[in-house]
């Protein structure tokens, strides 16, 4: 019987699994059995963020009860599509559940994109799905690392990328809290190759602090309570955290050193994402949405183009972070409910990736 996790939209520490009958497959859908997918601060983000960006929209749940989103692979189970294929793998956006129906459109050698009705009013970027056979970012001993950091480290790179075409904003200094977390990284990481001249400064709560050091990705990185250490020097602010009074902390130490602030992730909830910000000294914090952002990279540079630089990117990054992160590999629908539930409550290793194999 499948099954699919509920999440209740209104106490997000609360989950239950329920039965999730298949059904006839409609004419032209595919079944895809869901193989794999990683739970980390990002999907905590979909939750958080969930009623105001539609993340709850894509795979709709019962009442208050809603299905986060996941990155992962799955199998085609059966198919009513003529050009896909029983046994095919494909990598994309997945509920946590064991199966999820698509309506392929647009089938490439390449991916498909879902063209399921509800699914359209959101970003496109989360609707498509590559075919593993041909897709050039797909490596067999990398699956794990993919669904982890792909889709963050994807968000890093657009940050990185958008801030270099605005000249930094006159800063020589990009500061990034939360700076364990997975796309901080790869921000981080990207910038020290495409934007060298930038100085990296990563914020993150003491008991991190060892852990982000070693990653190696910053030349600077400090532990919350120490902001009176940070250089007063032309800056960015980056902010992953959503913490309403962290930002506010680092806007007041900055003060005119600080050129221009986002907020792009919520890892510390209940701490104030989301909350009217007017009162921060210093420019406004401006959300950075990165599905937006990715469709207009797309379309400046050409999907070829944006994605060999990404991939070039990312190959990388992988290099560097490997050492940085272990890999855990845990079975069942019960297991991704624990494993969300820590991540939630703050309490997930940022030295390690969590796996589920639904």
């Amino acid at each position: 019987m499948p099954q699919t996790v509920q999440i209740n939209r209104k106490a997000l520490g609360e989950a239950r699994i329920v039965d999730a009958p298949a059904g006839a497959l409609a004419d032209g859908a595919v079944r895809l059995r869901i193989e794999s997918f990683s739970v980390t601060a990002n999907n905590v983000t979909y939750a958080v963020a969930g009623d105001a960006f539609g993340y709850w929209n894509f795979f709709p749940g019962e009442g208050e009860w809603g299905v986060v989103p996941m990155w992962g692979h799955a199998v085609v189970e059966a198919s009513n599509h003529p050009d896909i294929a029983v046994g095919e793998r494909v990598y994309g956006y997945l509920p946590m559940a064991t199966h999820l129906d698509v309506l392929p459109v647009g089938v490439s050698p390449g991916g498909f994109t879902d063209g399921a009705a509800h699914r359209q009013p959101m970003s496109p970027i989360y609707n498509q799905y590559s075919r593993l056979a041909a897709d050039p970012e797909h490596d067999p001993a990398r699956e794990g690392e993919r669904m982890i950091f792909g889709p963050l480290f994807k968000t890093g790179f657009l940050i990185e990328s958008f801030m270099r075409r605005e000249g930094w904003f006159g800063a020589e200094a990009v500061i990034c809290t939360s700076a364990s977390s997975k796309t901080a990284m790869g921000l981080a990481s990207v910038a020290r190759h495409r934007s060298p001249g930038m100085k990296r400064i990563g914020l993150t709560s003491a008991g991190n602090v060892e852990f982000v050091k070693r990653t190696g990705f910053y030349d600077q990185v400090l532990a919350y309570d120490d902001l009176a250490s940070l250089p007063q020097v032309a800056s960015v602010l980056v902010d992953f955290a959503g913490n309403a009074g962290l930002m506010h902390g680092v806007h007041t130490t900055l003060g005119d050193h600080l050129k221009y602030s986002c907020t792009v992730g919520a890892t510390h909830v209940g701490a104030g994402f989301g909350q009217e910000r007017g009162a921060l000294p210093g420019p406004t914090p401006v959300l950075f949405f990165a599905p937006d952002h990715a469709v207009a990279a797309i379309k400046e540079l050409g999907p070829k183009a944006f994605g060999e630089a990404v991939a070039e990117s990312w190959l990388r990054f992988i290099a560097e972070a490997g050492g940085a992160l272990t890999i855990d590999t845990r079975a069942g629908l019960e297991a991704a409910r624990n494993a969300f539930a820590a991540t939630l409550a703050g309490k997930a290793d940022p030295a390690v990736g969590i796996v589920i194999r639904p």
